[in-house]
Protein backbone atom coordinates (compact mmCIF):
# COMPACT_ATOMS: atom_id res chain seq x y z
CA UNK A 1 0.00 0.00 0.00
CA UNK A 2 1.37 3.64 -1.14
CA UNK A 3 1.53 5.59 2.50
CA UNK A 4 2.61 8.78 0.39
CA UNK A 5 -0.92 9.91 -1.21
CA UNK A 6 -2.51 8.80 2.34
CA UNK A 7 0.35 10.91 4.50
CA UNK A 8 -0.18 13.95 2.24
CA UNK A 9 -3.79 14.14 2.79
CA UNK A 10 -4.01 14.06 6.41
CA UNK A 11 -1.08 16.25 6.28
CA UNK A 12 -3.54 18.67 4.10
CA UNK A 13 -6.31 18.59 6.62
CA UNK A 14 -3.94 19.05 9.56
CA UNK A 15 -2.85 22.49 7.78
CA UNK A 16 -6.41 23.14 6.76
CA UNK A 17 -7.72 22.92 10.60
CA UNK A 18 -4.62 24.87 11.85
CA UNK A 19 -4.98 27.60 9.74
CA UNK A 20 -8.99 27.91 10.40
CA UNK A 21 -8.40 28.04 13.65
CA UNK A 22 -5.55 30.56 13.39
CA UNK A 23 -8.14 32.63 11.91
CA UNK A 24 -10.74 32.13 14.17
CA UNK A 25 -8.37 33.31 17.28
CA UNK A 26 -7.13 36.52 15.47
CA UNK A 27 -11.03 37.25 14.11
CA UNK A 28 -12.29 36.46 17.72
CA UNK A 29 -9.01 39.23 19.06
CA UNK A 30 -9.93 41.71 16.46
CA UNK A 31 -13.86 41.63 17.84
CA UNK A 32 -12.92 41.70 21.29
CA UNK A 33 -10.28 44.58 20.44
CA UNK A 34 -12.89 46.48 18.64
CA UNK A 35 -15.61 45.57 21.38
CA UNK A 36 -13.21 47.44 24.22
CA UNK A 37 -12.62 50.16 21.82
CA UNK A 38 -16.13 50.66 21.50
CA UNK A 39 -16.56 50.51 25.21
CA UNK A 40 -13.76 53.43 25.90
CA UNK A 41 -15.23 55.36 23.35
CA UNK A 42 -18.96 55.42 24.92
CA UNK A 43 -17.29 55.90 28.47
CA UNK A 44 -14.98 58.74 27.66
CA UNK A 45 -17.57 60.71 25.65
CA UNK A 46 -20.54 59.69 28.78
CA UNK A 47 -17.31 61.28 30.75
CA UNK A 48 -16.34 64.25 29.51
CA UNK A 49 -20.07 65.21 28.99
CA UNK A 50 -20.35 64.90 32.54
CA UNK A 51 -17.32 66.41 33.34
CA UNK A 52 -18.42 69.54 30.97
CA UNK A 53 -22.09 69.52 32.43
CA UNK A 54 -20.33 69.59 35.71
CA UNK A 55 -18.37 72.70 35.11
CA UNK A 56 -21.24 74.73 33.30
CA UNK A 57 -23.14 74.13 36.49
CA UNK A 58 -20.22 75.47 38.41
CA UNK A 59 -20.14 78.34 36.09
CA UNK A 60 -23.60 78.84 36.65
CA UNK A 61 -23.82 78.64 40.76
CA UNK A 62 -19.95 81.62 40.28
CA UNK A 63 -22.16 83.66 38.08
CA UNK A 64 -25.42 83.99 40.22
CA UNK A 65 -24.51 86.64 42.50
CA UNK A 66 -28.24 87.57 43.14
CA UNK A 67 -28.51 84.04 45.20
CA UNK A 68 -27.64 83.56 48.80
CA UNK A 69 -23.79 82.75 49.71
CA UNK A 70 -25.54 79.41 51.24
CA UNK A 71 -27.45 79.04 47.89
CA UNK A 72 -24.38 79.38 45.87
CA UNK A 73 -22.49 75.98 48.18
CA UNK A 74 -25.90 73.87 47.55
CA UNK A 75 -25.67 74.87 43.98
CA UNK A 76 -21.84 74.08 43.99
CA UNK A 77 -22.15 70.76 46.06
CA UNK A 78 -25.08 69.47 43.56
CA UNK A 79 -23.26 70.36 40.46
CA UNK A 80 -21.42 66.99 40.62
CA UNK A 81 -24.26 64.97 41.97
CA UNK A 82 -26.70 66.35 39.42
CA UNK A 83 -23.79 65.66 36.17
CA UNK A 84 -23.13 62.02 37.79
CA UNK A 85 -19.09 62.57 37.52
CA UNK A 86 -18.35 60.71 40.25
CA UNK A 87 -20.19 57.44 39.00
CA UNK A 88 -18.66 58.32 35.07
CA UNK A 89 -14.97 58.49 36.23
CA UNK A 90 -15.46 55.20 38.18
CA UNK A 91 -16.04 53.36 35.00
CA UNK A 92 -13.65 55.21 33.32
CA UNK A 93 -10.89 54.11 35.61
CA UNK A 94 -11.94 50.67 35.21
CA UNK A 95 -11.58 50.20 31.39
CA UNK A 96 -8.91 53.18 30.53
CA UNK A 97 -5.43 52.82 30.24
CA UNK A 98 -2.73 54.35 32.71
CA UNK A 99 -2.32 57.96 30.93
CA UNK A 100 -5.97 58.02 30.44
CA UNK A 101 -6.68 57.62 34.30
CA UNK A 102 -3.96 59.58 35.74
CA UNK A 103 -5.59 62.51 33.21
CA UNK A 104 -9.03 62.13 34.40
CA UNK A 105 -7.78 62.49 38.17
CA UNK A 106 -6.03 65.60 37.23
CA UNK A 107 -8.92 66.95 35.59
CA UNK A 108 -11.48 65.76 38.39
CA UNK A 109 -9.38 67.34 40.83
CA UNK A 110 -8.97 70.71 39.24
CA UNK A 111 -12.64 70.93 38.31
CA UNK A 112 -13.16 69.70 42.25
CA UNK A 113 -11.17 72.62 43.10
CA UNK A 114 -13.05 74.81 41.24
CA UNK A 115 -15.91 73.91 43.06
CA UNK A 116 -13.61 74.28 46.23
CA UNK A 117 -13.21 78.00 45.47
CA UNK A 118 -17.01 78.57 44.25
CA UNK A 119 -18.10 76.98 48.05
CA UNK A 120 -16.37 78.98 49.91
CA UNK A 121 -17.52 82.59 48.19
CA UNK A 122 -14.22 83.12 46.39
CA UNK A 123 -15.42 81.67 43.24
CA UNK A 124 -16.47 84.68 41.02
CA UNK A 125 -15.77 85.43 37.59
CA UNK A 126 -13.65 88.68 38.66
CA UNK A 127 -11.50 86.98 41.51
CA UNK A 128 -7.88 85.99 40.46
CA UNK A 129 -7.73 82.66 42.33
CA UNK A 130 -10.38 81.75 40.27
CA UNK A 131 -9.22 82.69 37.00
CA UNK A 132 -6.46 80.82 37.49
CA UNK A 133 -8.94 77.85 39.10
CA UNK A 134 -10.35 77.84 35.25
CA UNK A 135 -7.19 78.05 33.49
CA UNK A 136 -6.23 74.97 35.43
CA UNK A 137 -9.33 73.39 34.63
CA UNK A 138 -9.11 74.05 30.79
CA UNK A 139 -5.18 72.50 30.77
CA UNK A 140 -6.06 69.22 32.38
CA UNK A 141 -9.74 69.41 30.59
CA UNK A 142 -7.46 69.58 27.35
CA UNK A 143 -5.01 66.92 27.87
CA UNK A 144 -7.71 64.25 29.15
CA UNK A 145 -9.27 65.01 25.62
CA UNK A 146 -6.03 64.00 23.86
CA UNK A 147 -4.84 61.11 26.27
CA UNK A 148 -8.89 59.67 25.17
CA UNK A 149 -8.07 60.33 21.42
CA UNK A 150 -4.54 58.50 21.53
CA UNK A 151 -6.04 55.84 23.62
CA UNK A 152 -8.75 55.06 20.85
CA UNK A 153 -6.41 55.54 17.97
CA UNK A 154 -7.74 58.73 16.46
Amino acid sequence: MDWIPLLSTAFGAVIGVAATLLADRVRARSNRQEEDRALRRRLYGDYLAALSLTRHNLRTAARSSSVSPAERVRMALDSFKEAGVYQARYQVSLVAHEPVVEASTSAFNALRSLRDLVEVGGGSHGDPAYRAAQDAWAACFATLRQCMRRDLGS
